[in-house]
């Protein structure tokens, strides 16, 4: 049985709503140092690199800059924290779309 993290995001305030119903963490691609962005895109300072074997909680997706990995090709980019984006063409999620709600 597997058991999905659920908690509250750190960092909010009164004026954000997070839900925290069903949180769950995706693999990255095997091997892969996988560059955590600023934005949704290439152009994005790079914030931090995630170790080999990391998993990421997706909180929301957005478009951005068309990027090819090995899970395909992919405009998708996944919010993982306040501020961190990692393309999805990186990240097993199981689907060639979203599967988490578009970032506001």
């Amino acid at each position: 049985m597997s058991v999905d993290h659920v908690g509250e995001a750190e960092g909010t305030s009164g004026t954000e709503s997070v839900s925290t119903a069903a949180l769950r963490y995706y693999p990255v691609a095997p091997g892969v140092r996988l560059n955590v962005r600023s934005g949704p895109g290439t152009g994005y300072t790079v914030v931090r690199v995630l170790a080999e074997g990391a998993k990421v909680p997706i909180s929301c997706q957005t478009p951005g800059t068309t990027v090819t990995g090995p899970y395909g090709t992919s405009k998708i980019w996944d919010n993982i924290a306040n501020g961190e984006y990692v393309s999805d063409a990186y990240v097993k999620t199981g689907s060639d779309g979203y599967v988490a709600s578009r970032c506001a």
